[in-house]
């Protein structure tokens, strides 16, 4: 369902439910990273200190960090059937927010059925919500629109800040006063979020809405793809392996990374203690501050006929991504040599900042990208595919952060650098090839900006 918005639904050049779907998002994103900001230390918090957690040991912690993460996006595949078949994307995202509002005020009570009732709630939450929202902000926008990228630039940003405020706030709150309050202040930020999505319904009323599944007349039968669909849906399966790869590097953060970073990183600047949490509002701070730059790098780069394709910007990404990993290999060689066993908290600063940039030419493109290439009656299932994959690559994650309990981290993120980076390199070499099977889909931006500078 795409809009044509009226001049008085634009607000700096975009639609209005740009910036609903981006409040929305935002306060989201301040639930979601909340708790993941402190999960993990929660997890493995001893049960003796002041502020008690559950105690558990490392290898335990990150096995339900991982199965948790990966649920949370796993969970958007019956989330975009929800919309798809039943209620449509506008009132999914509604469900959702209410069921990560309950998650949130069963995470109040210390009790362990309350944390799993909490964290499940959430995990259906989410699966609800995320998708459907992502596609809403599609469906602003004409297929071949060249604000589209630079509308889902905006929309990730406005993730970020959540995402970056989260840490900071649930993360002080829970690590140093009480994780059972930080896990209830995250979910007043989800309360906002569907405060300001249901006062926004008036910028949304035509997106997101329930649209049956078109069937041949006479048949019981769903409208067959097009052999141009099936192409597409193919190129939409590669990314979503780009995907996997890239998701099980990123979220070293809420896990591996974060553990890291309590036990192994000098977190004392200027005389003060950094919470260890902290840390996890760098990759928010990051894209804040460098998402528009990279969005105009890439801007100017196509200009000048440069290969610019979703494909080749992921796999650049991806690239990226893994050198971030070699600062962190760096990082364990001065814990291994190191007086008291710590390494330099600048390490994970470097490492974080190329992460980000890695981030910024894969993620917010993947999205752009699913909507472009995504059949229309499957719009909502496939962006739900993608946070899918996204969840394998969480479960990915955790798996190699257990695997660094007994490998080491230096070994661990090697591994890691070494494999992003050759990945990456190889999709780079076939992207001609893969473009050829999107039938100019991801070219419809770039003929629309040369047409108009004739």
């Amino acid at each position: 369902m795409m809009l044509n918005q009226p001049q008085e639904q634009t607000l700096w050049g975009h639609p209005k439910g740009l910036y609903v779907l981006f409040f929305t998002e935002l306060w989201e994103r301040f639930s979601y990273y909340g708790m993941r900001a402190i999960l993990i230390l929660y997890l493995t918090a001893q049960t003796t200190e002041l502020n008690a957690g559950l105690g558990w040991d490392k290898v335990s912690a990150l096995e339900i960090y991982g199965w948790y993460t990966m649920f949370v996006y796993v969970m958007s595949v019956p989330g975009g059937l929800l919309a798809d078949r039943f209620i449509g994307q506008k009132k999914a995202v509604m469900v959702g927010g209410v069921f990560i509002i309950v998650g949130h005020f069963f995470l109040v009570f210390p009790e362990l059925w309350a944390f799993y009732v909490g964290a499940a709630s959430i995990i259906i939450g989410v699966g609800c919500l995320k998708p459907n929202i992502s596609s809403m902000v599609g469906g602003l926008y004409q297929r071949g629109d060249i604000k589209r990228d630079t509308a889902f630039t905006i929309f990730y940003i406005g993730i970020n800040i959540g995402a970056f405020t989260a840490p900071l706030i649930v993360g002080y709150v829970g690590e140093v006063i009480n994780w059972n309050l930080g896990f209830g202040l995250a979910g007043v930020g989800m309360t906002l979020g569907l405060i300001v999505y249901m006062w926004g319904q008036k910028y949304l009323k035509e997106i997101g809405n329930f649209v049956p599944v078109v069937r041949e007349i006479g048949t019981n039968k769903s409208v067959p793809l097009t052999v141009i669909e099936k192409d597409r849906m193919i190129v939409l399966l590669l990314s979503f392996l780009i995907v996997i790869v890239f998701w099980g590097a990123y979220e070293q953060a809420g896990g591996l990374m974060n553990l890291y970073a309590r036990d192994k990183i000098d977190r004392v600047m200027f005389g003060v203690t950094i919470p260890a949490s902290f840390l996890q509002s760098l990759h928010a701070f990051y894209v804040i501050l460098f998402g528009v730059p990279v969005a105009y790098f890439w801007t100017k780069w196509r200009s000048k006929g440069r290969e610019s394709s979703s494909l080749f910007k992921m796999g650049l990404g991806t690239i990226i991504t893994g050198l971030g990993f070699l600062l962190l290999a760096f990082a364990a060689l001065e814990t291994a040599s190191s007086l008291d066993g710590k390494a330099s908290i600048y390490w994970m600063f470097g490492a974080y900042f190329l992460h980000v940039i890695g981030e910024l030419s894969i993620s917010p493109v993947a999205l752009s990208f699913i909507t472009k290439l995504a059949p229309i009656k499957y719009a909502s299932l496939m962006m739900g595919a993608y946070f899918m994959v996204s969840g394998l690559g969480n479960k990915l994650a955790g798996i190699i952060g257990e695997a660094a309990q007994n490998a080491g981290e230096f070994t661990i993120f090697m591994g890691v650098l070494i494999f992003c980076v050759s990945f990456g390199l190889l999709l780079i070499v076939f992207v001609k090839k893969l473009k050829k099977l999107t039938h100019g889909a991801d070219d419809d931006e770039q003929k629309i900006v040369m047409v108009e500078a004739e």
